[in-house]
């Protein structure tokens, strides 16, 4: 049996042989049925408190800026309260539920199929490019947008252009208005900016929908809020503003570190309708990484925290991600995988190193490996 993925040669795992391959990958299974068949009430319980949290910290956080947002302190408490519920809306309530996590409970609320979020991404737009794209052809250059989001390089199997020179500032600039770039991900504009291939006739027509979305949140957060706040309005519109970038810089930073570390694993495409379940898996963990952290980060990051169990376990409750991080580590070292897992700052700081690298024509790392080394030994979080 061949690999219907081509695998990296210069690898921190082991090479599997076939048998060994479906053997990881049936243990693997075993470990997601034992969660998914005890789904219970802890687990609904979690997911109405997360709600409510996201409720009652958006309604707490537009009251300080409507009512005393012209107060510095109260702005400034208002505005990051706001931030951190517009983050854990979008992280831990919305991208879980939409994918299915909690259709379980027959809740029509928190159905995945009916769920749109507080972001300019429509949830259409998100199942197809997420959902499907993104979790079926995880990492595979060519196949996976999210390899880089037609901007970046994030990988030397991608070819060299240009203008990767500014890999780094424009990875800067992504973060900044991540959920502006998350809205129009589906449109694929890099085909039309850079390749041509796409008319704008196209882009309008494919937009529809995200027109009609950013009309929606645009209205909401800088037009109908201020325009209720009276006198605080200007308060108001730069701190609903602020939250948006807030939630950008942390959401992004989240999804870099899950897939854009020097560990994380790229693969060149071959034959992936021949893929079996047990190389899914693998490829899954081989293209992930983790960062370790308190249950507030584990939360506020929508459990992304644990990248690899989300990869394996889409459908998973993610607050049971936890629970099942040892045995998938357990299981990798047993197996000679390599489970990817450190620090957010370390994991945080390889990816700036891995966008560094691949800013320049594949040949040149290992002179941008050297400079970077002499600044790591500056930074104690990078070692």
């Amino acid at each position: 049996m061949n690999m219907s993925v081509k695998f990296p040669l210069n690898s921190k795992s082991n090479y599997l042989t076939p048998e060994q391959v479906e053997e990881f990958g049936r243990r693997v299974e075993e470990i997601r049925r034992e969660v998914m068949d005890n789904l219970g009430e802890a687990d609904a319980k979690y997911i109405y408190k997360i709600r409510n949290f996201v409720r009652y910290s958006e309604i707490a956080s537009r009251g300080m800026l409507m009512f005393s947002g012209w107060i510095p302190p109260v702005w400034l408490v208002g505005t990051g309260l706001l931030g951190i519920s517009k983050i854990v809306e979008n992280m831990e309530l919305g991208h879980n539920v939409m994918h299915g996590q909690f259709d379980w409970l027959n809740d029509p609320s928190l159905n995945g199929a009916n769920y749109d979020w507080d972001t300019i991404a429509t949830g259409d737009d998100w199942k197809h490019t997420h959902n499907y794209v993104h979790h079926t052809y995880t990492n595979i250059v060519g196949k996976d947008h999210d390899v880089g989001y037609g901007l970046l390089r994030v990988s030397e199997q991608q070819k060299w252009e240009p203008r990767f020179l500014l890999n780094v500032p424009m990875a800067m600039q992504l973060m900044v208005f991540f959920e502006w770039y998350v809205g129009a991900q589906n449109l694929h504009l890099e085909d039309a900016i850079v390749y041509k291939t796409k008319s704008w006739k196209e882009v309008w027509k494919d937009s529809a929908k995200l027109r009609k979305k950013v009309v929606r949140q645009v209205g909401k957060d800088y037009v109908f809020f201020p325009l209720i706040a009276g006198p605080n309005a200007i308060p108001v519109f730069l701190g609903n503003a602020v939250a948006n970038v807030i939630r950008s810089l942390w959401s992004s930073a989240v999804i870099f570190n899950g897939h854009f570390t020097e560990d994380a694993e790229t693969f060149e495409e071959d034959n992936t309708e021949t893929e079996t379940r047990a190389q899914w898996y693998l490829r899954q963990i081989r293209g992930s990484s983790n960062f370790s952290g308190t249950q507030g980060l584990h939360i506020l990051s929508g459990n992304l925290s644990h990248q690899i169990e989300h990869h394996l376990f889409p459908d998973m409750p993610a607050n049971r991600y936890s629970e099942v991080a040892p045995k998938i580590r357990a299981l990798c070292e047993e197996y000679g995988v390599n489970y990817n897992e450190a620090n957010f700052m370390k994991q945080f700081w390889s990816v700036w190193v891995r966008l560094a690298k691949c800013s320049l024509p594949n040949g040149y790392s290992d002179q941008v490996s050297n400079t970077i080394q002499k600044v790591k030994n500056l930074f104690s979080f990078a070692k």
